[in-house]
């Protein structure tokens, strides 16, 4: 009854200049990332109502390529007005059992089939998993499951990442705290827009 989350809320996106422009433009479309270590499984990534993030992002990325992907040669933002519609919101503890529930099915299928369950893993000597091969396969598992049970397919998945250093000594909060969304219905993005610079001249709005 309260999984529709019918209210809108900006997205933002790190990218280059030229594939922001395009979008925008509509001379491309944009892409679902398909990786399978994405952290919410496959669709369209934003960084929700934060812009500095998502520019942070395309800044790191311009300077370290990830995995062969298109270099960024000037870090840009592509905003985006979203409506998460019937949402897979993890920041929502009712639907972590359904996470549950789909990692036993996935432990269950490797099982049967003689396969190693993939493992989320740490990078260049973080602490942090950034590679989330195993999120990711359990968010595409439950995915599955609906579809075979011919239950509503979720238009997007939300989550909060705890993620960079301690704010301070022994913080509950860290640097790179953030809420990304994972667009898998792109009806769900009512428009794509070039955020404006901030007026320091003017009142905070």
């Amino acid at each position: 009854m309260y999984r529709i989350r019918n209210n809108l809320v900006l997205g933002f996106h790190g990218c280059d200049e030229t594939i922001r422009d395009d979008i925008i433009n509509r001379r491309i479309t944009f892409k679902p990332s398909d990786n399978d270590y994405d952290w919410l499984g496959n669709g369209m990534y934003f960084w929700e109502n934060n812009l500095n993030r998502a520019y942070y992002w395309a800044v790191e990325n311009s300077k370290n390529p990830q995995n062969g992907k298109q270099k960024i040669a000037k870090p840009a933002v592509l905003g985006a007005v979203i409506s998460l519609g019937y949402c897979l919101d993890l920041l929502d503890s009712d639907y972590i059992p359904d996470l549950k529930v789909a990692y036993s099915v996935l432990e269950a299928d490797c099982l049967s089939k003689g396969l190693l369950l993939k493992l989320n893993k740490c990078v260049n000597g973080s602490n942090e998993k950034l590679i989330r091969v195993l999120d990711c396969a359990v968010i595409e598992t439950l995915h599955t499951m609906r579809s075979e049970l011919k239950e509503p397919s979720y238009d997007s998945i939300r989550a909060v990442f705890f993620e960079g250093d301690e704010a301070y000594p022994s913080a509950g909060f860290r640097e790179k705290n953030h809420i990304q969304i994972c667009v898998r219905n792109t009806n769900c993005i009512k428009g794509f827009f070039v955020p404006l610079e901030y007026n320091e001249k003017l009142p905070r709005v």
